[in-house]
C-alpha cells in the first residue's frame, strides 16, 4: 500500500474553513481541478454514504463515496468507487484542528491505496501535489493568503508566514522552581516568543519523560538554574519559522531531543538545526516516547561500542525505555541478549523485548548467572544504566577485552573507581554523554535516520505504557523513580 500525507495551516478560523469543507459535494467550488460534481440519488452532501460524481477539468470522471463525518471532530473519510486512473482501494481523510495561535486551523489530508509498481511514485506525487496541495492552496487563496507575485503557489501553501508571525504566544509549562524532590515542579504559564533567525516554534503535541529530567530536577545535571523547565524531548506542529530556516514549513510534523532543556511546555520557541521531520509512519506518540532513548540505543550500540554478530552483551533495566530498544536492536544485530529486570512482569517485558536471558536481580546474583549461561567468558559488553549499585559487579560479569558502557545511575552516583583494577580483564569503560553524540544537525540527522529506518521495518516497537497529562509531571517523575514504569512514558500537554 502507497501512503500519502500532506498537511498545511490556514489563517482563518477552523469552524470558517470548515465549513468551506464538510460539503462532500462542494468541492468544485473551491478546487480547482473539479469543473463540476452532483450527489447521486438526491442524498444529502454531509450524509454518510453518499456517492458523489464529478468530472475533472482535464474531462476525467470519477465516483467518491463519503465514508463518516463528524461535525464535533472536523474530520471526514472517503474512498474511490470508480476512477480513470488505477488507484485501487483508495481511502482518504481529511481532519482539521484549531490552532488557538492566531485562530487559525491546522488541516491534514491523508490517503492510503495500492497500484501498479511502475507507477507508484508517478501516482503518489499526483495525488500528493496535484490534489491535496493544489487544494491547500486554492483555499488559502480564498482566505486572501498568496505568494509574492499574487496567486497560491501548492509548493508554498504550506507557508503561513515564512519569517513568522511576530506574535508572543501564551501556554502552560512545568517549572522548576527549586532543586529538589517532584514536589518542586509546579505549573505556570509561559510565553513563547516568535522565532528570529535559525529557530522554529512548535505547539507540542506529546512530550517524553526521561531520566535526565530527574537529574536536571534534583540538580545532579546542572543544565538549568531555577526557576527552569525541564525536558529534552518532544514531538509537535511547526507552527511559524524564523528566518534562515531551511527544511522545516508551518504545519510540518517534527520532533527532537537535544539540550538545552525546556520540553515541559505546550508551545516553544527553539534552534531549529536539531529538529527533524517525522516520517508519516511514525506517530507523535512514538515519536516523544523514543527519540532520546532511540537516539541514545543508536549511539550506544553503534558508536560507543560496536556489537556485532555473535557477542553475547547485558542490558541492565532491559524492560526500561531504553533497554527494550537496545534488546530489540541488539537481538537484530545476532546479539544474545542477558537483562537484569526487577520482576517477573519486567521479565516477560524484556524477553518479549529479545532478551533470551531475563535476571531476576533482587532473587539471583546477576553475575554468577551471566557466568553460568557463558560458560565462564562473561559479556562482551554490559551497558548500564543503575549506576552505584551495579558498576562494579557489572565489571566482574565482563569477558575479556570487555566493554562496560555506564550511560546513567538511577541508584545513585558511581563512588570514585581506580582504573587500575579494570587492567586484570584489559576492559574498555566508556561514560557517554548525549549531547557529545548528538550535538551537531549531520550527527542528529545520521543517527534519526538509522533509528527511523529501524522503526519503519519493524525491527523496534516501542511501549508506551504510561501517559500522563503534562500538568501532573510531578506524579510522573514520582513513578519513574520509584521504577514503577515499565518502557516508556509519555506526557501529553
Amino acid at each position: 500500500m502507497i501512503s500519502v500525507r500532506r498537511s498545511t495551516i490556514i489563517d482563518a478560523p477552523v469552524d470558517e474553513v470548515w465549513a468551506i469543507l464538510r460539503d462532500f459535494n462542494g468541492h468544485a467550488r473551491w478546487h480547482p481541478a473539479i469543473a463540476e460534481s452532483r450527489i447521486e440519488d438526491g442524498r444529502a452532501g454531509d450524509e454518510a454514504g453518499c456517492v458523489r460524481r464529478f468530472r475533472l477539468t482535464d474531462g476525467g470522471e470519477l465516483r467518491e463515496q463519503l465514508l463518516t463525518l463528524s461535525d464535533r471532530d472536523r474530520r471526514f473519510s472517503y474512498c474511490i468507487l470508480d476512477a480513470p486512473i488505477p488507484l485501487i482501494d483508495y481511502v482518504a481523510n481529511v481532519s482539521l484542528k484549531p490552532v488557538t495561535d492566531g485562530n487559525r486551523t491546522y488541516w491534514e489530508w491523508s490517503s492510503s491505496f495500492a497500484a501498479p509498481e511502475d507507477r507508484a511514485d508517478e501516482l503518489a506525487a499526483l495525488i500528493g501535489e496535484g490534489i491535496y496541495e493544489a487544494g491547500f492552496a486554492s483555499v488559502r487563496a480564498m482566505f486572501g493568503q498568496t505568494t509574492s507575485t499574487g496567486h497560491a503557489s501548492p509548493r508554498t501553501s504550506r507557508a503561513v508566514t515564512p519569517m513568522g508571525d511576530h506574535r508572543p504566544i501564551d501556554g502552560g509549562a512545568v517549572v522548576i522552581e527549586r532543586h529538589g524532590g517532584p514536589e518542586v515542579l509546579r505549573w505556570e504559564r509561559a510565553t513563547a516568543m516568535p522565532p528570529g533567525p535559525g529557530e522554529v516554534r512548535i505547539r507540542h503535541t506529546a512530550i517524553g519523560l526521561n531520566y535526565i529530567d530527574v537529574y536536571t530536577r534534583t540538580g545532579y545535571y546542572p543544565l538549568i538554574q531555577p526557576p527552569g523547565i525541564p525536558g529534552m524531548e518532544a514531538a509537535g506542529i511547526v507552527l511559524d519559522i524564523g528566518p534562515s530556516v531551511h527544511g522545516l514549513m508551518p504545519g510540518d510534523r517534527v520532533a527532537y531531543a537535544c539540550a538545552p532543556p525546556g520540553a515541559y511546555v505546550e508551545v516553544r520557541t527553539m534552534k531549529a538545526d536539531l529538529v527533524v521531520p517525522l516520517p508519516d509512519e511514525i506517530s507523535d506518540r512514538v515519536a516523544a516516547a523514543v527519540m532520546l532513548k532511540g537516539m541514545s540505543a543508536e549511539f550506544l550500540l553503534h558508536r560507543v561500542a560496536s556489537v556485532r554478530e555473535g557477542d553475547t552483551i547485558l542490558v541492565h533495566a532491559a524492560a526500561g525505555g531504553v533497554g527494550q530498544l537496545l534488546c530489540q536492536w541488539a537481538r537484530h544485530l545476532g546479539a544474545t541478549v542477558i537483562g537484569t529486570v526487577g520482576s517477573l512482569d519486567k521479565a516477560k517485558i524484556a524477553r518479549g523485548a529479545g532478551c533470551a536471558y531475563p535476571i531476576l536481580y533482587r532473587e539471583t546474583d546477576f553475575v554468577e548467572r551471566v557466568l553460568e549461561i557463558t560458560e565462564g567468558r562473561g559479556c562482551n559488553i554490559v551497558y548500564d544504566a543503575v549506576g552505584a549499585d551495579t558498576f562494579l559487579k557489572s565489571y566482574e560479569a565482563l569477558a575479556l577485552r570487555g566493554h562496560l558502557v555506564s550511560y546513567g545511575q538511577a541508584s545513585g552516583p558511581i563512588p570514585p573507581i581506580d582504573i587500575a583494577a579494570f587492567v586484570g580483564k584489559s576492559a574498555t569503560v566508556s561514560r557517554p554523554n548525549f549531547g557529545h553524540y548528538t550535538g551537531t544537525a549531520a550527527e542528529v540527522r545520521s543517527i534519526c535516520d538509522r533509528l527511523f529506518r529501524a522503526l519503519s521495518n519493524g525491527v523496534l516497537q516501542v511501549e508506551i505504557s504510561q501517559e500522563f497529562a503534562l500538568r501532573d509531571a510531578a506524579e510522573a517523575h514520582r513513578a519513574l523513580e520509584s521504577r514503577r514504569t515499565m518502557g516508556s512514558t509519555i506526557l501529553i500537554p
